[in-house]
């Protein structure tokens, strides 16, 4: 199993450590999931998501190799910019990955796959495996950019899908406005041979450490998709409601063909929000029932520390519409729900 360079830092920290995509990351740490979940909403918390892939493109070639493979249009950014983008089955149009791409300058690019498919993404795009001469530190929450001006105020000011190159405590990073929690914030590629001395440094000025569990409780409730819940083999964008990411225009993009199919002939499941009533969460895998029959299942499902009640993601019949009052069943037990649209929680300032 694979540690990143903070893995001291999070023993230290007495935090719960377990395997996610071959690597051994922090699920929570002392205060646990809903305090670390709430710290992100309301103040600043820091992730350690080393274990995302980074995949450095650079060279005259390198805009019309991601452009020709990749289904967004790169067209519409230009560098200092990122892009959220799908690396497609070319047969099915399956999602592969979906990915970020920091388009850091002109012939130079990041692609940050997840954790467990950076081989994948290599194999299709080239490019070169830098995964491990860094680490990526997420700066999250509506502080993030406050608390930031006390170790970089360059860094700081780096915008909402921007990326920038900066020189923070006297080594190279590259700085981006991105995040995975519904909230503003920055991710950090900084050295590993000073990643921890950073990590000190934001907790020191008062950022606190957060796992994946709340991560993902925060993605949840912002209603991104998950690789390997909401997107995946057997799932298509057009399926998961993420038809914007696909560069229809282009001339080419991998898997497009498959797409203008899907396109014509109308998708065979879609991804809806779902809302149940009480603290009891749906969980992945639940069957969803409308009128005591099965239309679905859920993808991902969780207790929302802001709403206090259970919140879900699943694959519906297509003829699914808002506002169906559907029941999940979880165990063996019926919670009772309705469709509703996410995302589940978004900030009303």
């Amino acid at each position: 199993m694979r540690t990143t360079a903070l893995n001291a830092a999070h023993r230290t920290l007495g935090a719960k450590l377990v395997e996610f995509g071959g690597w051994e990351m922090p699920i929570s740490y002392p205060n646990g999931t809903i305090a670390e979940h709430l710290a992100c909403r309301n103040s600043v918390v820091v992730f350690d998501v080393s274990h995302l892939g980074t995949v450095r493109v650079e060279g005259p070639q390198a805009f019309d190799s991601l452009q020709k493979v990749l289904s967004n249009d790169l067209r519409k950014i230009a560098p200092g910019r990122t892009q959220y983008t799908h690396l497609l089955d070319p047969v099915t149009a399956d999602v592969l990955d979906d990915i970020i791409v920091w388009w850091v300058s002109e012939n130079v690019f990041d692609v940050m796959p997840n954790a467990s498919n950076t081989e994948r993404v290599v194999q299709y795009l080239g490019g070169v495996d830098t995964t491990q001469t860094r680490c990526v530190i997420a700066l999250q929450g509506p502080y993030a950019r406050q608390l930031m001006r006390t170790i970089s105020l360059e860094a700081s000011e780096v915008a909402r899908n921007h990326v920038q190159v900066i020189e923070i405590m006297g080594s190279t990073c590259v700085v981006a406005g991105t995040g995975y929690t519904g909230e503003d914030g920055l991710e950090i590629a900084v050295p590993v041979s000073v990643s921890s001395e950073l990590w000190h440094q934001l907790v020191s000025n008062g950022a606190l450490p957060a796992g994946l569990g709340a991560r993902d409780t925060l993605r949840l409730e912002a209603g991104l998709p998950l690789h390997g819940h909401e997107l995946g083999t057997g799932i298509t964008s057009l399926q998961a409601n993420l038809g914007w990411v696909l560069g229809l225009k282009k001339d080419q993009f991998q898997g497009k063909e498959a797409v203008l199919r899907e396109k014509e002939s109308g998708v065979t499941k879609k991804l809806v929000g779902l809302s149940t009533e009480g603290r009891r969460p749906p969980r992945e895998g639940s069957s969803i029932l409308k009128n005591g029959t099965v239309i679905g299942s859920v993808t991902s499902g969780n207790f929302s520390p802001m709403l206090e009640h259970g919140i879900a993601l699943g694959f519906v019949e297509p003829g699914t519409e808002m506002g169906d009052e559907i029941t999940i069943d979880v165990r063996g037990t019926d919670l009772a729900g309705r469709v509703v649209p996410y995302p589940f929680y978004k900030k009303t300032i």
